[in-house]
């Protein structure tokens, strides 16, 4: 075999090399998006209360009145209905990914009596409805128990003084909101806090608690947390 002949054989094996490696990688990346995409999709249907911790978000309900508009619930958003920061969910999770719409004998409909008990921290009865069907169903939990805990979990956490009400439009920091509440809330570091954003909306401060409420890192939720500089909080009104 010549020289050159040897050199082109070389570099096609290379080549073929080369392309089988591309071929791996590009498979291996789809799997992982798919993996996390299912991730993202939550665990349908799993088993009631084998979950490893809760994420308590809290909604700066003034972003979701605006971001909804004329969609959004007259509960949460009508006239003479100030809400600042609310309970959006306490959200059983996994160290990967989470459980939802688990199996359950439980009634799906959450009844008035109860729905008054929360309505002044989760100010819509839809949304305590869709968030007892989806996470309340995977706490193990009765229906009464579970929004007790939500309010024992609410409590757990102090807001800072400059969101407790908002007169006026605010472009904020979203590290500086984390700073924020990590300052009023001793043992909540960095690792245990995301502060969520959509368009140029500031939409949530979700915190990660044990089982026992008892502030935790978790490094899934924290990878989520918004990248934006500046996002918009519309005032309270």
């Amino acid at each position: 075999m010549t020289a050159r002949a040897a050199s082109f054989v070389e570099l096609s094996t290379l080549e073929r090399t080369v392309r089988r490696f591309s071929l791996g990688t590009a498979i291996a990346a789809l799997v992982a998006a798919a993996l996390s995409g299912a991730a993202a999709a939550g665990e349908r249907g799993a088993e009631p209360g084998s979950f490893d911790y809760y994420v308590l978000a809290l909604s700066w309900s003034p972003s979701y009145c605006v971001a909804e508009g004329d969609r959004a619930n007259p509960q949460q958003c009508g006239s003479g209905r100030p809400f600042a920061f609310v309970v959006h969910g306490l959200w059983p999770q996994y160290d990967r990914g989470y459980p939802e719409f688990c199996r359950s004998r439980l009634p799906d409909r959450v009844p008035d009596q109860l729905v008054g008990k929360v309505i002044d921290i989760m100010p819509s009865a839809g949304l305590i409805g869709h968030q007892w069907r989806k996470h309340g169903s995977c706490s193990g939990l009765g229906q009464e128990d579970y929004f007790s805990l939500v309010r024992k979990a609410r409590e757990r956490v102090s807001i800072p003084e400059p969101f407790r009400t908002l007169a006026s439009p605010l472009l904020a920091s979203p590290g500086g909101v984390e700073a924020a509440f990590m300052s009023v809330n001793e043992g909540l570091d960095a690792g245990g806090i995301a502060v969520t954003c959509k368009g140029r909306l500031l939409r949530e401060v979700r915190i990660c608690l044990t089982r026992d409420l008892e502030f935790r890192a978790c490094p899934e939720v924290d990878r989520k947390a918004c990248r934006a500089d500046r996002a918009l909080m519309p005032a309270a009104r």
